[in-house]
């Protein structure tokens, strides 16, 4: 799992760093390098390319699209570790953006990200259809805005120190984490023209998977080392954050990730063998340690 996930790692920064060396150089761009490198494990990505090899869809058309994918995750960590959102001054090990940079540059930094991930989706040397591409942009859009990143950080932050329902905290974890990983199932589905239903289909499986992936996080929160995850941990109790650890209790909350599995592989046997590549990441997410 992990030589599969450095190879994407490796991959994916290849194709950013070029794609940012051929752009006109500006003062922002030490800032948004800083966010984006050497930009974590990868896992988005990862499931992408689970789920364009379930389509048969072309590698390298995946590892662009996973660049678009790693462009929005950055800035919205950018964006989530400012002093008015979680105030977090440790990212990935080392201190963040607007830590080394200032407030208003890492700000900047963060939105430069997010429009050339629409910048990559756009580029001709992307080889799909332009019908394709619009779909694509349109699709990570939905899942970056208030209906997806944007709106889930809203509710992350309104809901500290309440007592919230079961159901709200899954939709705002499904709007704050699950969305992007939706795109990511997604996306091949747009590039293989399948119908609304299969998309709909596939793009449910990341939700769940994005839903696998907060809880996981959280329980690394909540038991985790802060040395090997790379950030401060202990946080979310000392915030009030509303998540399912804090409602069902840790083990009820892993309890909970096994049923996201199970369902999800029972989902996915009509793919069979093709389908073992993204259970195998399934079982990494849940016992990561980072």
């Amino acid at each position: 799992m992990k030589t599969k996930l450095d190879r994407i790692a490796k991959d994916t920064n290849l194709f950013l760093k070029k794609f940012i060396d051929k752009q006109n150089n500006s003062k922002l761009i030490p800032a948004m390098k800083y966010g984006l490198f050497p930009g974590g494990k990868k896992i988005r990505s990862k499931i992408l390319i689970d789920a364009g090899s379930l389509l048969t869809i072309d590698y390298k058309t995946l590892i662009a699209i996973g660049a678009a994918v790693e462009c929005i995750h950055a800035y919205s960590l950018i964006h989530d570790d400012l002093p008015c959102m979680d105030n977090d001054k440790i990212r990935r090990g080392k201190p963040s953006t607007h830590i080394k940079f200032g407030e208003s540059t890492a700000v900047l930094a963060g939105n430069s990200l997010l429009t050339m991930a629409f910048e990559i989706l756009a580029c001709p040397s992307l080889q799909i259809s332009e019908k394709t591409k619009v779909n694509l942009i349109k699709k990570l859009s939905e899942c970056s805005g208030h209906l997806g990143i944007a709106g889930g950080q809203y509710l992350d932050l309104s809901y500290e120190k309440k007592k919230i329902s079961k159901s709200k905290i899954i939709e705002m974890e499904i709007k704050k984490t699950g969305k992007l990983f939706s795109f990511c199932c997604a996306a091949p589905a747009i590039i293989k023209k399948k119908n609304v239903k299969e998309i709909k289909f596939f793009e449910n499986i990341g939700s769940d998977i994005g839903l696998l992936f907060q809880i996981a996080d959280d329980l690394i929160d909540f038991k985790g080392s802060s040395k090997i995850a790379g950030k401060k941990t202990g946080k979310d109790q000392k915030k009030g954050k509303a998540t399912l650890i804090s409602l069902l209790g840790y083990m009820n909350a892993i309890k909970y990730c096994d049923r996201i599995i199970l369902k999800t592989n029972k989902n996915l046997k009509r793919y069979s063998s093709n389908s073992k590549n993204i259970k195998e990441t399934l079982n990494y997410i849940l016992h990561r340690k980072k």
